[in-house]
């Protein structure tokens, strides 16, 4: 686990960003209180571990999890609650990008562009200046790429992420305190962050949001933990 520090962010994507989607809108100050965060997305030996069952595509102990539904995720922090008596949980959706952000405002957390030598994403497209790189066509081990300012790796791409929030089309009356947006929304769908192995790079920037059913298992589809506590 890494310590993000306490801090505001301005959440969401400006107008001029190449490729923003209208669902990165109104643009927002949020303020986080510290907590603590995976360094890496839960690994395949982790979830085995916790749950018990390995549900993936692609093997690799020290790859992370994917195949796992919205509620595998939060059962996995549940019992790891119960097995360390420290609670653990999904991050809300502003924690999750302020600290994939680390401090950043550029669409990728490496600044206006982003290469394959940098993250797992399908690098047969381009965003910015950069040259055509690998497509990997499934994910990597953990930690092979570099990290953020905050010390967290596979922030771009791999997997997607699970976060709490259930899924709204914009920011509109979202919190300003990094807590999750919970309305009367349905539970159907839940928000994913990140982007994955199997996107372009346009679909791994910070800003992004991924709108995942809750019930569906995909190869694409992992999470990170946070805790208030070590």
């Amino acid at each position: 686990m890494v310590y993000i520090p306490s801090g505001t962010f301005m959440m969401g994507s400006p107008e001029n960003e190449e490729k923003r989607n209208s669902n990165e809108s109104p643009q927002h100050l949020v303020k986080i209180t510290g907590f603590y965060m995976s360094k890496y997305p839960i690994t395949q030996k982790q979830y085995q571990i916790i749950m018990g069952n390995n549900p993936v595509n692609f093997k690799g102990e020290n790859k992370p999890v994917e195949q796992v539904y919205w509620k595998d995720a939060v059962n996995f922090c549940k019992q790891l609650s119960e097995r360390t008596r420290k609670q653990h949980r999904l991050p809300s959706e502003a924690e999750w990008e302020y600290a994939c952000r680390a401090g950043t405002i550029n669409p990728f957390y490496f600044g206006e562009s982003i290469t394959t030598d940098l993250a797992n994403y399908n690098g047969k497209n381009i965003y910015a200046s950069e040259s055509r790189g690998q497509y990997r066509e499934q994910t990597t081990e953990v930690g092979i790429f570099p990290p953020n300012a905050f010390g967290l790796y596979d922030m771009h791409g791999n997997v997607w992420e699970w976060c709490a929030d259930p899924w709204h089309y914009n920011y509109k009356n979202a919190p300003i305190d990094g807590s999750v947006y919970s309305t009367e929304k349905s539970d159907k769908y839940r928000v994913l962050r990140g982007g994955s192995w199997f996107y372009n790079p346009f679909g791994v920037r910070t800003a992004l949001r991924g709108r995942g059913n809750a019930s569906i298992r995909n190869h694409t589809y992992g999470f990170r933990i946070v805790s208030l506590v070590l």
